[in-house]
């Protein structure tokens, strides 16, 4: 028989809030970007909060502080970013979610378009089985580039990277679950036979409650 999987989108989400924000914050602390980056973002993030640019061009824009950096210095704090600054920003509600369905033996999914390194831990701490999400390249010299390895896990990619997974592990999509906070989530809500929109976006709330989908908040 199939099985069936439950799929959690990451930030503000399974998250409260957006993970890029703290990670930004964080790097700025430590001395890893200045004034003028955090200006860049914010600029940025005020077009992509206005729909003038796209969730791709933004994740894109974001990807860029890594160029010419080593993946291993994230790695190695990756654990304790988690600790200190994720995990007391998870939203209640939506871990018991996960408790749930790991409790009714469910396969349980992360995807996000966020990156792999920073992901890993909370996907090992909350017991998750798979991790669908964004992954860096590497060039020839040994240091990131600045661009995804692969596409960003958006959009109609997500929507790609479960269908690839049930047909590999063998799920039952149409006995499934997946749950998001933003109509960029859409493709994989419909994918699912029991889609959940948790703290949805304007455009996804319209969306959730034309087609009867549930809708969840944090707490």
């Amino acid at each position: 028989m199939k099985k069936i999987a439950a799929f959690f989108d990451f930030d503000e989400t399974l998250l409260e809030v957006e993970s890029s924000r703290l990670g930004i914050q964080y790097l700025y602390d430590e001395g890893h970007v200045g004034l003028w980056f955090i200006i860049k973002v914010l600029t940025a993030n005020f077009f992509y909060k206005r729909d003038i640019i796209t969730d791709e061009t933004m994740a894109r824009f974001l990807l860029r502080f890594y160029r010419n950096r080593e993946l291993a210095m994230f790695e190695e704090n990756a654990p304790l970013f988690y600790k200190d600054h994720l995990k007391p920003r998870l939203a209640p509600n939506i871990v018991a979610k996960v408790r749930e369905h790991h409790k009714n033996g469910h396969i349980l999914v992360l995807i996000s378009a966020s990156v792999r390194y920073y992901l890993q831990p909370a996907a090992q701490d909350l017991g998750f089985h798979h991790l669908l999400c964004t992954d860096l390249e590497t060039g020839a010299n040994g240091l990131l580039t600045g661009r995804p390895d692969g596409p960003v896990c958006l959009n109609s990619h997500k929507k790609t990277g479960a269908e690839e997974l049930a047909r590999t592990v063998g799920i039952d999509l149409d006995a499934s679950y997946a749950y998001g906070n933003h109509q960029s989530d859409i493709p994989l809500l419909e994918t699912v036979g029991h889609p959940v929109a948790v703290e949805p976006s304007p455009l996804l709330r319209e969306r959730a409650q034309a087609e009867g989908w549930r809708i969840l908040s944090y707490r």
